[in-house]
């Protein structure tokens, strides 16, 4: 039987020749996951030798991933915010900048109570969950026009316990009708990559991710105008709005929200410099 280190070894030196980016270490979390273990755990256990039903599966999860499947879709979850989120190919998988979004949205929030948020395009449910589970007495709203994601949302509300703090429906921001509810506060990840962008990204996103929830098929800023358009339908007077923006996005979001009456506008740069976060006010 092969061991522990035989495996990664033949699984590194196949997922390099496919072309994946550090082979290694998904050799590494994707046995690690089938062993049920920490990934440095595995150098407590080369020599162990790995039983048949083990070695099969594997193989097959080694196979998907030479053919660029995403390693989360994979295993079936990923890591966001200190929270395990489920995520499929129905769902965007979460992405360390979108937690600086979430960390800036909970300072807003940490000395107030009672708040009404809106969760706009919320995939996995991630962003919504977070704050959920961080914020006491905040009312969550969480819309997605995907059923297949507001059903992913809402297991893994379950599992973090907070389904009973976010309402999740079926919605497009074109036609989510809020007449009778409105927010103080509204966050969205929305899909800001440009069509030109899209087909220069890894084989890993254009294959497998969802491209409604990465491009608006146009020149990435579509979202946004519409979200600044309609803010004034969901969001209060003096509402706050968070948004993850793209790279070079900064003078065009700038433009549009100010074009729609949003004031003291801010922006947050991510660990590589990059403008990520736009903070807006409605006036």
């Amino acid at each position: 039987m092969l061991t522990v280190l035989e495996s990664i070894k033949l699984s590194t030196e196949f997922l390099e020749k496919k072309g994946i980016e550090s082979p290694r270490l998904n050799a590494e979390l994707l046995l690690a996951e089938i062993l049920n273990c920490k990934r440095l755990d595995l150098y407590l256990k080369f020599d162990q030798p790995l039983k048949e039903k083990e070695v099969d599966r594997y193989r097959g999860w080694i196979s998907r991933r030479g053919k660029f499947e995403p390693l989360q879709y994979i295993i079936g979850k990923i890591e966001f915010y200190g929270l395990t989120m489920k995520v499929t190919p129905d769902v965007l998988i979460p992405r360390p900048e979108t937690e600086i979004l979430v960390e800036e949205v909970l300072n807003y929030c940490k000395d107030k109570n009672g708040l009404k948020i809106l969760d706009i395009g919320t995939g996995s449910g991630n962003i919504s969950i977070a704050l959920s589970k961080y914020l006491n007495e905040v009312d969550v709203a969480a819309i997605d026009i995907s059923e297949k994601a507001i059903q992913v949302a809402k297991e893994n509300a379950a599992f973090n316990e907070v389904d009973r703090k976010i309402r999740f429906m079926i919605s497009d921001i074109n036609n989510y009708s809020a007449a009778l509810e409105m927010f103080d506060l509204a966050v969205a990840n929305p899909p800001y990559v440009s069509m030109e962008e899209y087909w220069n990204l890894q084989n890993e996103i254009t294959q497998y991710e969802p491209d409604v929830a990465l491009t608006d098929s146009n020149d990435g800023l579509n979202y946004y105008r519409k979200i600044a358009a309609q803010a004034k339908l969901f969001l209060k007077s003096s509402g706050k709005i968070f948004m993850e923006i793209g790279k070079g996005q900064r003078e065009d979001v700038l433009r549009i929200l100010s074009e729609n009456n949003f004031i003291d506008i801010q922006f947050v740069k991510d660990l590589q410099q990059i403008d990520r976060v736009v903070i807006g006010e409605l006036k």
